[in-house]
């Protein structure tokens, strides 16, 4: 029995730097940055040590109905806009809602919910508490929302692996294409905790830069002077089907879902493995069920951060899979424009990696001052072209908690 081919067929976004995807792709090519100082009061009253983040650009309940809205939390709202985007960019496939799917992820939940929930309980008392509060705040939260809007019964499934959420779900996707439990899938992430609560923590843990002098310029991957992640916010979704399928419905086809790769490293909660040998591992295993070898990939969009740490052991992870090649390889730090955008991060730097296959361009990695040695990535301020030949490109995740996802697109 030969193995289904996996296909995009819609892609959806919102993000710092754009309400669709289309929007998110062209500021990213054009260097915007999403980062911005935070205009609310608890930035003062709680005196936090960084004072802005990467705020979508458009609030998701201006986009939703009101009533549709007032039932989700910002979490699961964005990851409705992105989802409605990217199901109308497929074509609003016909599809048998039992052969339907979600592959969904968050890395968080609904914080917001959550907290706003406990600060009514100690100043208005339990009767106060809205009965949808659990409904609104538990991490499958939106990808229940979703198989009820699109009336998915196939399965609707939720990934909470940190920053590796969403790029974990896209390879669940796959893997849940090709075993034939579903012909369509509706993939991705979401995530909106810029809260004092976490602005707080990651500061605590010296993550997040202090640049609040300068927030466009905050998120540097790759930079010698880079001193931290910008917390950022957001959904990304891809429509995901067997090629069968979408060519039996004429459907407009992005690239190939080639492979995917899902690890471990068992070495800190917070920190990668400097060795990087888990998430080599797993761009190993995206590349095996491509069928593809090292030497064929053009492209990576990179996990980097923007941390001290995390970068260079990024750089060691993809050396020990493409040696001295690697720094021949276009490679993109879009968290440079974007920031992080934790659970939600690896839909929409898989929607970027489809769109640059796409497009032939590695998008830019703005803020690149002066490129730290143990870095040594090709990187650009500018975006760099591909060639016109066959493209084969990967998308990096890892998460706290050790978790390490790797998705691999080719051109079509």
């Amino acid at each position: 029995m030969s193995t289904p081919r996996i296909v995009v067929t819609g892609i959806g976004a919102s993000s710092p730097i754009g309400g669709t995807a289309p929007d998110s792709w062209s500021a990213l090519l054009a260097g915007a940055s999403g980062a911005r100082t935070l205009e609310y009061d608890w930035v003062e009253e709680y005196s936090l040590p960084v004072t802005f983040a990467a705020q979508a650009a458009v609030r998701p309940d201006t986009v939703l109905e009101r009533p549709v809205a007032k039932r989700l939390d910002p979490s699961s709202q964005f990851a409705m806009v992105a989802a409605l985007e990217a199901w109308e960019d497929a074509g609003s496939p016909e599809v048998d809602p039992e052969r339907l799917g979600v592959d969904f992820a968050t890395g968080i939940g609904g914080l917001w919910t959550l907290l706003d929930a406990w600060d009514t309980l100690r100043e208005k008392g339990p009767r106060r508490v809205l009965p949808m509060t659990v409904p609104m705040l538990m991490p499958n939260a939106a990808a229940g929302n979703l198989s009820l809007h699109f009336n998915a019964r196939a399965y609707a499934r939720t990934v909470a692996s940190a920053c590796a959420s969403s790029t974990e779900s896209i390879v669940n996707a796959i893997e849940h294409l090709r075993d034939g439990l579903a012909d369509v899938v509706i993939a991705g992430g979401t995530e909106s905790v810029i809260h004092p609560v976490t602005i707080a923590s990651f500061s605590s843990m010296q993550a997040l830069s202090k640049r609040n002098d300068d927030p466009a310029t905050a998120s540097r991957p790759g930079s010698i002077d880079r001193d931290g992640f910008v917390m950022g916010e957001g959904a990304g979704v891809l429509i995901l089907e067997t090629e069968e399928h979408a060519r039996a419905r004429g459907a407009k086809i992005y690239a190939s879902v080639v492979g995917g790769g899902v690890t471990a490293d068992s070495y800190h909660i917070t920190a990668n493995d400097p060795e990087g040998t888990g998430a080599a591992r797993a761009v190993r295993q995206a590349l095996e069920m491509a069928g593809a070898s090292p030497d064929d990939v053009t492209h990576v969009n990179a996990h980097l951060t923007s941390t001290p740490v995390g970068d260079p052991n990024e750089y060691t992870a993809l050396k020990g899979v493409f040696g001295d090649r690697v720094e021949e390889i276009p490679v993109s730090g879009t968290k440079a424009s974007t920031g992080h955008l934790l659970g939600g991060t690896g839909a929409l730097e898989a929607i970027f990696t489809v769109l640059a296959l796409r497009d032939r361009l590695a998008p830019p990695t703005i803020n690149l001052t002066e490129q730290d040695p143990a870095v040594p990535f090709r990187l650009s301020g500018e975006p760099m072209p591909l060639g016109s030949g066959d493209q084969l490109a990967i998308s990096n995740s890892f998460g706290f908690g050790g978790h390490n996802a790797v998705v691999a697109f080719a051109s079509v």
